[in-house]
């Protein structure tokens, strides 16, 4: 039976998940679940480095506050795997009305927006 503290952060997980409000948050989530998949794969800031070619710097600075140029973002991605992840951020349309949801069926197949 799970203790009541593993619930609660199993809980509290979840609704982080869903408040995230701004940038700052969701780069530093982002900064944090790579920290754990570095540490899960044994990887030291060092090594991390050495392999994906993105320097020590950009990485502390990444962990310690998510700042992080994209192309360096999908480098350590690469090293650690997660290619089709970064490669289908934007693969799906979102939608939250109906709405939305015409409007994207519509344009679907255009090459560029235009203004009404």
């Amino acid at each position: 039976m799970p203790h009541y503290n593993e619930n609660t952060n199993n809980i509290l997980a979840l609704l982080q998940s869903f408040t995230l409000t701004n940038s700052d948050d969701v780069a530093m989530s982002l900064a944090a679940d790579f920290r754990k998949r570095r540490i899960e794969k044994n990887l030291t800031r060092q090594k991390i480095a050495e392999q994906s070619g993105v320097s020590l710097g950009n990485i502390a600075r990444f962990e310690q506050k998510g700042l992080i140029s994209l192309k360096h973002l999908i480098e350590l991605a690469m090293t650690l795997g997660y290619v089709s992840e970064i490669k289908s951020v934007f693969s799906e349309p979102k939608y939250s009305t109906m709405e939305e949801l015409i409007q994207i069926r519509r344009n679907t197949g255009k090459k560029k927006a235009t203004s009404k």
